[in-house]
């Protein structure tokens, strides 16, 4: 699988991950949730997308458990696994968020966060979450910081008071690409990933007609002509949740596809690039 370098280190993000929003939310569904995280480890994804806000801390709960487990049978090396968390806006004082990196750590069953996000813009002053996350990075609780469902102006912002950020993570998806007008190039001018979360717009893109007649003429699903489209966006990641075992396996195949001049002119015309300015998709 390709990856993306993070700027000025050497970690690197694969280009497609898991995601678990809705995960955590229901004590029934838990073994069936901690079974998909850890089917997905074993087929191979290196990337998991979770946040304080996914389950309230259920979805954390899940992913530790099932890291645990795999790293205990000798699936997976903790030091091969990205493992992404974000602090809701609420919680994001410089104290609030050393505290509540503190409750998801404990969550995950893990001394590290590899990415610890801000989740969106709340109340509390940029500056004072940025601190904190320089401090849980000069403690060696966090390896990288970054933000979420930032745009470009937010991003300016944030480049004004601290350099060291790693990443913005916006819906983006054939269906919503908004980002792709000034946010996107700006990403790539400073050598910052994009995650794309709802990179296949929550399913509805995997029942889409023009994508399902699009794979159907390439032997694929129109769930993976999404996810190509999408990593293949010059320094896109995507983290497509699912808990499927057939689905997890036909995600990661899209990781190695590569879409011709002829398809992405076909999604072009069925899903045309913004012409102008509009505020952030957000889920």
């Amino acid at each position: 699988m390709r990856h993306l370098d993070l700027p000025d280190s050497p970690s690197r993000l694969p280009v497609l991950g898991l995601g678990t929003w809705r995960m955590g939310e229901s004590r029934g569904r838990r073994a069936a949730e901690v079974a998909a995280v850890r089917a997905a480890l074993e087929l191979g994804y290196r990337l998991i997308d979770t946040a304080e806000m996914y389950g309230e801390g259920g979805a954390e709960e899940i992913v530790g458990e099932a890291l645990e487990a795999a790293i205990r049978a000798g699936d997976v090396r903790r030091e091969d696994v990205v493992v992404v968390s974000k602090v809701y806006p609420h919680n994001a004082s410089r104290q609030g968020t050393i505290a509540a990196c503190d409750r998801s750590r404990r969550r995950l069953r893990l001394d590290h966060l590899d990415l610890y996000l801000l989740h969106w813009r709340g109340q509390h002053p940029l500056g004072d979450t940025v601190d904190a996350m320089q401090e849980l990075v000069a403690k060696s609780q966090v390896a990288h910081w970054g933000v979420s469902n930032f745009d470009r102006e937010d991003m300016e912002e944030l480049a004004d008071l601290a350099d060291d950020f790693a990443t913005d993570q916006v819906w983006f998806s054939p269906g919503e690409r908004g980002a792709e007008f000034d946010l996107l190039p700006w990403l790539q001018q400073h050598r910052r990933p994009m995650m794309a979360y709802s990179p296949i717009d929550m399913g509805r893109r995997a029942r889409d007609r023009t994508l399902r007649d699009i794979g159907g003429a390439l032997g694929l699903s129109a769930a993976q002509v999404a996810l190509a489209w999408v990593i293949g966006r010059p320094g896109v990641v995507a983290i497509p949740k699912s808990t499927d075992p057939a689905h997890l396996r036909e995600n990661l195949a899209a990781a190695e596809l590569t879409l011709d001049a002829e398809t992405l002119a076909r999604i072009d015309a069925a899903f045309p690039p913004p012409d102008a300015r509009a505020p952030l998709a957000m889920n």
